[in-house]
């Protein structure tokens, strides 16, 4: 696995993990179209949804890699 390699899986994972998150977020209802119309629990809930999923996108697009 070259550097370009790892550096593709984490932008791409990023990018999908957060786009993923936050459209759950907004299906779910979980998010407002401000974060300071949010409360504190919305704030962390979006949060974790969008760092979860970054992950494990990540390490989905890794072991795709490696296969």
């Amino acid at each position: 696995m070259t550097p370009f390699d790892i550096l593709m899986i984490l932008a791409l994972g990023s990018f999908f993990g957060t786009a993923i998150g936050l459209a759950i977020g907004f299906l779910a209802r979980r998010q407002k179209h401000d974060w300071g119309l949010m409360t504190r629990k919305e704030k962390i809930i979006n949060i974790a949804l969008v760092l979860f999923l970054s992950a494990a996108c990540m390490a989905g697009l890794a072991v795709y890699e490696l296969l």
